[in-house]
């Protein structure tokens, strides 16, 4: 089995960026919205949740950034009247 080109740092990075800053941004609400004296316990389930969320929602787009890269690197064939100039 060939392997499979990388995916781009970068554009995972880029690709990511937003929901990273909107995660944070959630945990930060869910400490805030902690009572005092149970800042942890009233939020560590819901931080953890969150990140939970984004570390699936990273690894699926990595998963899918190294499919795209790999069917990239492939060139499509030209259909069925490949066969016909092959036989000839």
């Amino acid at each position: 089995m060939s392997e499979m080109p990388p995916l781009s740092r970068e554009q995972f990075l880029e690709a990511m960026r937003r929901r990273v800053e909107e995660t944070l941004g959630r945990v930060a609400d869910a400490i805030n919205a902690a009572p005092a004296g149970q800042v942890i316990a009233g939020s560590e389930e819901r931080v953890r949740d969150l990140f939970g969320e984004l570390r699936r929602e990273a690894f699926e787009q990595g998963i899918q950034m190294r499919i795209d890269a790999a069917e990239a690197a492939f060139p499509p064939s030209a259909g069925p009247g490949d066969r016909a100039v092959q036989a000839e």
